[in-house]
């Protein structure tokens, strides 16, 4: 039997606001119509920063990378060469293809790398940093011949380290704009922004929603809502480790939920306590403390496939697995972003450093989708080749009868004129093709 030891008392509500919409169709209309002059009052309005140009210069990119400390510059090596690695690892699974599936007939697919990707970093609450391995890395790993990166001015500046990560990553060109602004310049393009193709990165409420309007303009990675982290854990660990995570991630936003799944009441009620007591210490603890009071679960499972039963339901972005056979899970969940299996590892590491994109499924999207990867940034386009004339009647005779099955004799005539030129035979213009052997 399934209980909840602790509820949520407020809910996250589905599809979109009306009135963010509105307010961002209106910013991405000005954008449009109005390129690098709307872009710079958009940008003055809303985040009080004002320059000419906003793409950074050499010596604003160099200077930025300058001020790293050594220690922060093999922290910042160290994690871009973990998440490197992995979109390696993950894109030499992708093979192209090639098949004569009938004598003469080649058919096959090639992952061809999106050419213009625009990524953009947040950072106008913490400069999230890690957002740039995981978009332009990842781009770059995939071949895509232009990346450029907006993020948007921290505190009133240009975020050094926001800018050194960008560049260290590979970024053609870098900008200091946030916001709608941003993400409307590089799908619409401007007078200095050559527009992209493809657009990827986390970001607020109004930049989700700009890109889910950008959508079909450009592609899009995912939509991404608040961050969410689900706790899978039983008698194996202790309540002060399953609060820390949960808190962990509590304290990305008021808006973001902390779930916690298990079957020993104990932990449920230790976990309880614990955060209590790490509310009352923690630097970010406004907002965690919020967090967790309106979006907070504990639920309470009798079995363990009532627990993978119930995180498949909750669907979470990330699921921390901290159980004695957490690998049970990993081979019966079907709907989750990313997996942290067992106690040594946690959230925070795919966040910033193990190498796993940390750009996941919110809002139950888990349940189609995975997160963003290498793939991505590719698409696999087919291609078809036929070698002989035998093969081109064949394949001929069998469409122009199938195209008549439908009702499209221009469609038929295709497929007949083959059968007329390459196979010798004279068929009626708009009738079926016969069998070969007839």
């Amino acid at each position: 039997m399934i209980r909840h030891i602790k509820t949520a008392q407020a809910s996250i509500e589905g599809g979109t606001d009306g009135a963010i919409t509105k307010t961002v169709g209106a910013l991405l209309a000005k954008v449009e119509t109005g390129g690098d002059k709307a872009v710079r009052e958009l940008s003055v309005q809303f985040d009080k920063f004002d320059r000419e140009s906003y793409r950074l210069t050499k010596e604003e990119i160099t200077s930025a990378i300058n001020t790293l400390t050594n220690q922060e510059r093999e922290d910042l090596d160290f994690a871009q060469d973990q998440i490197r690695k992995f979109a390696q690892a993950q894109k030499d699974c992708l093979k192209d293809l090639e098949i004569e599936t009938i004598p003469g007939v080649i058919l096959g697919h090639r992952n061809v790398p999106i050419q213009n990707v625009g990524c953009y970093v947040p950072g106008g609450k913490y400069p999230l940093l890690a957002s740039a391995h995981m978009t332009v890395l990842t781009a770059r790993v995939a071949g895509c011949g232009r990346v450029i990166t907006c993020a948007p001015p921290f505190k009133g500046k240009i975020s050094d380290k926001i800018v050194a990560a960008q560049a260290l990553a590979g970024a053609d060109e870098i900008y200091c704009l946030g916001g709608v602004q941003a993400v409307a310049a590089m799908a619409y393009g401007t007078e200095t922004i050559e527009p992209v193709d493809m657009l990827a990165g986390p970001g607020n409420a109004y930049v989700a929603e700009a890109k889910r309007l950008l959508f079909g303009k450009v592609g899009i990675d995912l939509f991404a809502g608040p961050t969410e982290t689900l706790v899978i854990a039983d008698d194996s660990v202790d309540g002060e480790l399953v609060a820390t995570d949960l808190l962990g991630q509590a304290e990305h936003g008021v808006n973001s939920p902390a779930v916690l799944i298990t079957n020993s009441e104990k932990l449920a009620r230790d976990t309880l306590s614990e955060i209590d007591r790490l509310l009352g210490i923690l630097p970010t603890a406004a907002i965690a403390s919020k967090a967790w009071e309106d979006l907070g679960e504990i639920i309470l499972c009798d079995t363990v496939d009532e627990m993978v039963a119930e995180a498949d339901r909750v669907a979470s972005e990330h699921v921390q697995v901290m159980t004695r056979d957490p690998d049970y899970f990993l081979n019966n969940m079907t709907n989750y972003g990313a997996l942290f299996l067992g106690a040594r590892t946690n959230v925070a590491f795919g966040d910033k450093v193990i190498g796993t994109n940390h750009t996941l499924p919110t809002d139950k999207a888990a349940r189609y989708t995975g997160g963003l990867w290498v793939g991505k940034f590719l698409k696999t386009c087919t291609y078809q080749r036929i070698e002989t004339d035998e093969a081109s009647a064949l394949i001929g005779a069998y469409g122009s009868r199938l195209c008549l099955m439908e009702g499209f004799a221009g469609h038929a005539e295709q497929a007949n004129i083959r059968v007329r030129r390459y196979g010798g035979r004279n068929v009626p213009y708009a009738a079926a093709a016969g069998p070969i052997d007839a």
